[in-house]
């Protein structure tokens, strides 16, 4: 996944959780929005951003990959 340049807001990071949540897998969505209701660092709400960028247009195995790095960020 390429470096952005651009810090997404809180707001920005939860809106697009909530536009790919019905892809995302489990309760996965739900506890990425109960570790969103705390303070991150702008890099993990980067990061978080583009893992959900698009995620309803992913590969399987790419779709794989992120949850594996999202799941990393909840536990």
């Amino acid at each position: 996944m390429s470096k952005c340049n651009i810090d997404h807001s809180l707001e920005s990071v939860v809106a697009k959780l909530e536009s790919q949540a019905e892809f995302l897998p489990g309760g996965l969505a739900e506890e990425l929005g109960q570790f969103l209701s705390s303070d991150q660092p702008q890099d993990t709400l980067n990061e978080v951003f583009h893992l959900l960028k698009k995620y309803d247009l992913a590969s399987a195995e790419e779709r794989t990959e992120r949850d594996r790095k999202l799941e990393q960020y909840i536990k």
